[in-house]
């Protein structure tokens, strides 16, 4: 008769486990933002801040992969290599 009842109580401990770390997320999302809006009310670009953000947590070699795509995009819409573009 215990074992159902041991089910239950595990299952609640999984569940309240999820919910704390759920609310976590929230704060840590919501503290987030509020880095993007400061950094955004002192001039900087968040769209360009979030673009940084995901490069930095590529690996290397997907990193490059993409460079290498966003340069041949380059080449291909204006017919040439925009000198901007330094590494």
């Amino acid at each position: 008769m215990s074992e159902p009842n041991v089910a239950a109580d595990q299952l609640r401990l999984f569940i309240e486990r999820i919910e704390r770390l759920e609310e976590e997320k929230k704060g840590i999302s919501d503290d987030i933002k509020d880095v993007y809006l400061e950094a955004k009310s002192q001039g900087y670009d968040a769209k360009t801040m979030r673009a940084i953000v995901r490069l930095r947590k590529m690996e290397k070699h997907a990193r490059d992969e993409a460079e290498a795509l966003a340069d041949q995009i380059v080449i291909l819409a204006h017919g040439r290599v925009d000198k901007r573009i330094t590494r």
